[in-house]
Protein backbone atom coordinates (compact mmCIF):
# COMPACT_ATOMS: atom_id res chain seq x y z
CA UNK A 1 0.00 0.00 0.00
CA UNK A 2 1.35 3.53 -1.40
CA UNK A 3 2.33 6.13 1.75
CA UNK A 4 -0.72 8.18 2.00
CA UNK A 5 0.68 11.70 3.04
CA UNK A 6 2.97 11.33 -0.12
CA UNK A 7 3.49 15.03 -1.45
CA UNK A 8 6.51 14.51 -3.49
CA UNK A 9 6.70 16.73 -6.67
CA UNK A 10 9.56 16.88 -9.47
CA UNK A 11 11.46 20.18 -9.48
CA UNK A 12 9.82 22.99 -9.90
CA UNK A 13 11.24 23.61 -13.67
CA UNK A 14 8.72 20.52 -14.05
CA UNK A 15 5.36 21.51 -12.20
CA UNK A 16 3.53 22.50 -15.26
CA UNK A 17 -0.33 22.92 -16.34
CA UNK A 18 -0.47 18.64 -17.24
CA UNK A 19 -4.30 18.94 -17.67
CA UNK A 20 -4.98 21.03 -20.54
CA UNK A 21 -7.14 22.51 -22.85
CA UNK A 22 -8.67 21.85 -26.38
CA UNK A 23 -10.00 23.16 -29.41
CA UNK A 24 -10.47 27.07 -29.20
CA UNK A 25 -9.37 27.15 -25.73
CA UNK A 26 -6.16 25.76 -26.17
CA UNK A 27 -5.81 28.50 -28.73
CA UNK A 28 -6.45 31.16 -26.24
CA UNK A 29 -4.29 29.73 -23.57
CA UNK A 30 -0.92 29.26 -26.30
CA UNK A 31 -1.74 33.43 -26.95
CA UNK A 32 -2.03 34.12 -23.33
CA UNK A 33 -0.22 32.22 -20.92
CA UNK A 34 3.37 33.41 -21.86
CA UNK A 35 2.50 36.66 -21.43
CA UNK A 36 0.65 35.98 -18.34
CA UNK A 37 3.99 34.28 -16.43
CA UNK A 38 6.03 37.75 -17.77
CA UNK A 39 3.97 39.35 -15.27
CA UNK A 40 4.30 36.87 -12.69
CA UNK A 41 1.40 35.20 -12.44
CA UNK A 42 0.11 31.42 -13.58
CA UNK A 43 -2.28 30.48 -15.72
CA UNK A 44 -4.78 28.30 -14.43
CA UNK A 45 -7.36 27.13 -16.85
CA UNK A 46 -9.52 29.02 -20.50
CA UNK A 47 -13.09 28.34 -20.74
CA UNK A 48 -14.73 29.39 -24.18
CA UNK A 49 -18.86 29.17 -23.63
CA UNK A 50 -21.15 30.26 -25.53
CA UNK A 51 -22.80 33.27 -22.61
CA UNK A 52 -23.51 36.21 -23.93
CA UNK A 53 -22.62 34.95 -27.31
CA UNK A 54 -19.15 33.87 -26.56
CA UNK A 55 -17.45 34.55 -23.18
CA UNK A 56 -13.21 33.78 -22.99
CA UNK A 57 -13.05 32.92 -19.28
CA UNK A 58 -9.24 32.99 -18.07
CA UNK A 59 -8.74 32.02 -14.46
CA UNK A 60 -5.07 33.02 -13.22
CA UNK A 61 -3.32 32.87 -9.69
CA UNK A 62 -0.30 34.45 -7.87
CA UNK A 63 2.22 31.22 -7.36
CA UNK A 64 1.31 31.74 -3.81
CA UNK A 65 -2.69 30.56 -4.76
CA UNK A 66 -4.09 34.20 -4.62
CA UNK A 67 -5.81 36.35 -6.71
CA UNK A 68 -7.02 39.99 -6.22
CA UNK A 69 -9.41 42.11 -7.82
CA UNK A 70 -6.39 44.46 -8.92
CA UNK A 71 -4.32 41.43 -10.12
CA UNK A 72 -7.21 40.69 -12.10
CA UNK A 73 -7.08 44.11 -13.94
CA UNK A 74 -3.04 43.93 -14.71
CA UNK A 75 -3.84 40.75 -16.41
CA UNK A 76 -7.11 41.84 -17.91
CA UNK A 77 -4.80 44.92 -19.56
CA UNK A 78 -1.93 42.88 -20.20
CA UNK A 79 -3.74 39.89 -22.17
CA UNK A 80 -6.24 42.14 -24.07
CA UNK A 81 -4.46 43.91 -26.58
CA UNK A 82 -2.24 40.74 -27.00
CA UNK A 83 -5.69 38.74 -28.15
CA UNK A 84 -6.45 41.36 -30.62
CA UNK A 85 -3.18 40.72 -32.38
CA UNK A 86 -3.35 36.91 -32.45
CA UNK A 87 -6.84 36.93 -32.76
CA UNK A 88 -7.11 33.16 -31.55
CA UNK A 89 -10.92 33.73 -31.89
CA UNK A 90 -12.43 35.30 -34.95
CA UNK A 91 -15.85 36.08 -33.39
CA UNK A 92 -16.63 39.08 -31.30
CA UNK A 93 -16.57 37.98 -27.60
CA UNK A 94 -16.67 39.18 -24.02
CA UNK A 95 -13.11 38.88 -21.83
CA UNK A 96 -13.54 37.36 -18.70
CA UNK A 97 -10.36 37.43 -15.69
CA UNK A 98 -10.93 35.61 -12.33
CA UNK A 99 -9.11 33.70 -10.03
CA UNK A 100 -9.95 29.71 -9.66
CA UNK A 101 -12.28 30.44 -7.33
CA UNK A 102 -12.21 28.47 -3.80
CA UNK A 103 -13.63 24.56 -5.19
CA UNK A 104 -11.12 25.17 -7.99
CA UNK A 105 -9.34 23.42 -10.97
CA UNK A 106 -6.26 21.06 -10.34
CA UNK A 107 -3.98 21.62 -13.26
CA UNK A 108 -0.79 21.20 -12.00
CA UNK A 109 1.59 18.49 -9.72
CA UNK A 110 1.90 21.06 -6.91
CA UNK A 111 -1.83 21.70 -6.95
CA UNK A 112 -2.60 18.03 -6.37
CA UNK A 113 0.02 18.42 -3.12
CA UNK A 114 -1.29 21.72 -1.57
CA UNK A 115 -4.60 20.95 -1.83
CA UNK A 116 -3.67 17.01 -0.04
CA UNK A 117 -6.42 15.80 2.16
CA UNK A 118 -9.63 17.73 0.49
CA UNK A 119 -12.48 15.97 -1.22
CA UNK A 120 -11.71 15.77 -5.32
CA UNK A 121 -13.69 14.98 -7.84
CA UNK A 122 -11.56 13.48 -11.43
CA UNK A 123 -12.51 13.01 -14.85
CA UNK A 124 -10.18 10.70 -16.60
CA UNK A 125 -9.64 11.74 -20.37
CA UNK A 126 -8.00 7.93 -20.82
CA UNK A 127 -9.14 5.52 -18.40
CA UNK A 128 -7.58 4.61 -15.05
CA UNK A 129 -7.77 1.21 -13.50
CA UNK A 130 -11.03 0.21 -15.75
CA UNK A 131 -12.31 3.51 -14.58
CA UNK A 132 -12.44 7.61 -16.26
CA UNK A 133 -14.59 8.75 -12.76
CA UNK A 134 -12.91 8.88 -9.43
CA UNK A 135 -14.00 11.19 -6.26
CA UNK A 136 -11.89 11.10 -2.99
CA UNK A 137 -9.47 12.68 -0.67
CA UNK A 138 -5.99 13.84 -2.37
CA UNK A 139 -3.08 12.04 -0.81
CA UNK A 140 -0.41 14.05 -2.79
CA UNK A 141 1.44 13.48 -5.40
CA UNK A 142 4.25 11.51 -7.03
CA UNK A 143 6.14 12.50 -9.88
CA UNK A 144 3.30 13.24 -12.33
CA UNK A 145 0.57 11.28 -10.65
CA UNK A 146 -1.97 11.76 -8.44
CA UNK A 147 -2.89 10.10 -5.51
CA UNK A 148 -6.19 9.71 -4.48
CA UNK A 149 -8.05 7.85 -1.42
CA UNK A 150 -10.96 6.40 -2.57
CA UNK A 151 -14.02 5.80 0.04
CA UNK A 152 -15.80 3.21 -1.80
CA UNK A 153 -13.39 0.97 -2.31
CA UNK A 154 -14.14 -2.70 -2.68
CA UNK A 155 -12.94 -4.41 0.77
CA UNK A 156 -9.66 -5.52 0.56
CA UNK A 157 -8.58 -3.79 -2.61
CA UNK A 158 -6.10 -0.89 -2.29
CA UNK A 159 -7.86 2.53 -0.90
CA UNK A 160 -5.10 4.52 -3.06
CA UNK A 161 -4.94 4.95 -6.43
CA UNK A 162 -2.36 6.30 -8.75
CA UNK A 163 -3.83 8.59 -11.39
CA UNK A 164 -1.62 9.92 -14.05
CA UNK A 165 -2.13 13.60 -14.15
CA UNK A 166 -1.58 14.48 -17.75
CA UNK A 167 -4.43 11.74 -18.40
CA UNK A 168 -7.21 13.80 -16.64
CA UNK A 169 -9.61 15.88 -18.67
CA UNK A 170 -10.53 17.75 -15.27
CA UNK A 171 -9.73 17.66 -12.00
CA UNK A 172 -11.78 20.30 -9.36
CA UNK A 173 -11.89 20.16 -5.53
CA UNK A 174 -15.63 19.73 -3.95
CA UNK A 175 -16.87 22.39 -1.65
CA UNK A 176 -16.88 20.98 1.82
CA UNK A 177 -16.89 23.14 5.10
CA UNK A 178 -13.40 22.08 5.33
CA UNK A 179 -12.25 23.39 2.47
CA UNK A 180 -13.99 26.84 3.14
CA UNK A 181 -12.29 26.66 7.04
CA UNK A 182 -8.68 25.98 5.04
CA UNK A 183 -9.68 28.96 2.64
CA UNK A 184 -10.29 31.21 6.22
CA UNK A 185 -7.23 30.17 7.11
CA UNK A 186 -5.22 31.60 4.59
CA UNK A 187 -6.85 34.48 4.83
CA UNK A 188 -5.23 34.64 8.77
CA UNK A 189 -2.19 33.68 7.08
CA UNK A 190 -1.91 36.86 5.34
CA UNK A 191 -3.01 35.54 1.79
CA UNK A 192 -5.80 35.92 -0.43
CA UNK A 193 -8.99 34.46 0.88
CA UNK A 194 -11.05 32.80 -1.30
CA UNK A 195 -14.50 32.29 -0.40
CA UNK A 196 -17.85 31.47 -3.03
CA UNK A 197 -20.72 33.58 -3.30
CA UNK A 198 -23.59 32.50 -0.55
CA UNK A 199 -25.33 30.48 -3.26
CA UNK A 200 -22.54 28.26 -3.98
CA UNK A 201 -22.32 27.36 -0.58
CA UNK A 202 -25.96 26.45 -0.31
CA UNK A 203 -26.10 24.36 -3.46
CA UNK A 204 -22.35 22.91 -3.36
CA UNK A 205 -21.94 24.66 -6.44
CA UNK A 206 -18.75 26.29 -8.22
CA UNK A 207 -18.63 30.24 -8.24
CA UNK A 208 -15.41 31.66 -8.95
CA UNK A 209 -15.01 35.02 -6.24
CA UNK A 210 -13.32 37.60 -8.24
CA UNK A 211 -15.05 38.56 -11.68
CA UNK A 212 -13.84 41.06 -14.50
CA UNK A 213 -15.85 41.33 -17.28
CA UNK A 214 -14.88 43.63 -20.14
CA UNK A 215 -16.88 44.93 -23.17
CA UNK A 216 -17.54 42.53 -25.72
CA UNK A 217 -14.25 42.05 -28.02
CA UNK A 218 -15.55 43.11 -31.79
CA UNK A 219 -14.38 41.77 -35.13
CA UNK A 220 -14.03 44.12 -38.33
CA UNK A 221 -15.15 47.19 -35.99
CA UNK A 222 -19.11 45.88 -35.21
CA UNK A 223 -19.94 45.47 -31.20
CA UNK A 224 -22.97 43.10 -31.19
CA UNK A 225 -26.03 45.47 -30.95
CA UNK A 226 -28.82 44.25 -28.14
CA UNK A 227 -32.06 43.31 -29.19
CA UNK A 228 -34.37 46.93 -28.89
CA UNK A 229 -37.16 45.96 -26.50
CA UNK A 230 -40.59 46.57 -27.99
CA UNK A 231 -43.69 47.71 -26.51
CA UNK A 232 -46.71 45.26 -26.35
CA UNK A 233 -49.17 45.68 -28.95
CA UNK A 234 -52.74 47.19 -27.47
CA UNK A 235 -55.74 44.92 -26.89
CA UNK A 236 -58.11 45.66 -29.50
CA UNK A 237 -61.05 44.03 -27.45
CA UNK A 238 -60.25 46.59 -24.74
CA UNK A 239 -60.48 49.92 -27.09
CA UNK A 240 -63.18 48.61 -28.21
CA UNK A 241 -65.04 48.17 -24.87
CA UNK A 242 -63.48 51.99 -23.78
CA UNK A 243 -64.85 53.03 -26.71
Amino acid sequence: MQDQDTNKTDAGSQDIRLILENGVAARVASVVEPVIEQLGYRLVRVRVTGMNGCTVQIMAEKPDGSMGVDDCEIVSRAVSPVMDVEEPITAAYYLELSSPGIDRPLVRPSDFARWSGHDTKIEMAVPAHGRKRYRGFLRGVEGTHALLELPDAPEGADRIVSLPIADMSEARLMLTDALIAESLKRGKDGLEPVMPEPEAVERRRSAPDVKLKAAPKPKGGTVPKPKSARAPKPDARKLNEEN
